[in-house]
């Protein structure tokens, strides 16, 4: 997830504040993997690791999860920037600051919420993904959702299985009402 957050942000500003040839075409494969079902993403990304001789494992899975949380970190970040003024950069160089100095000081205090909550919506998304999960991991890598769903319908663990759910509910429901106060804040105004 991190790195789906790093990457994400990154991209959300190369394609909103610079102009190069290709760009509407790197839009439009930052948003493919969300916009494909789970089991064609699954397929593709088992079929490009076996080709290339990679083993399935957790690594198989994080680059999994990466392709498609990379889409909700971005969207996140990409609308923030898109509301906030150029005059905002424009003023601080202006005033003599360096484009570090205007990151940190202008930029980052304004999309650092989008971050946060692209990062939560993300965890959230890679948390429930099944399908892309069962094609990327090796034997013997199971996450809590797999097991949840292997053992639902097994009735000496089901009790076992009703609790976990239940828990996971009870911790995700604070962390999509959090996500939902980051992703717009009430008094929000970016000039």
């Amino acid at each position: 997830m991190v790195i789906a957050i790093v990457l994400g942000s990154m991209l959300s500003f190369a394609l909103q504040r610079f102009e190069f040839f290709g760009k509407n075409s790197l839009s439009f494969l930052a948003v493919l993997p969300i916009a494909l079902p789970g089991i064609v993403t699954g397929v593709a990304l088992r079929n490009t690791f076996v080709r290339f001789g990679l083993d399935l494992g957790f690594i198989s899975v994080i680059a999994g999860h990466t392709t498609f949380c990379i889409v909700v970190v971005h969207n996140n970040v990409v609308a923030r920037l898109r509301r906030i003024s150029p005059n905002l950069r424009e003023a601080s160089a202006d005033l003599g600051a360096n484009s570090l100095q205007t990151f940190r000081l202008i930029t980052w205090p304004l999309v650092r919420s989008s971050v946060f909550a692209g990062a939560i919506l993300a965890f959230a998304l890679s948390f429930d993904e099944v399908v892309v999960t069962t094609f990327t991991a090796g034997a013997g890598i199971q996450t809590l959702p797999q097991w949840i769903l292997n053992n639902f319908s097994r009735p000496n663990v089901l009790p076992y299985v009703t609790v976990v759910a239940t828990i996971v509910m009870v911790i995700s429901l604070p962390i999509a009402w959090l996500a939902q106060r980051l992703a717009d804040p009430p008094n929000d105004k970016l000039v």
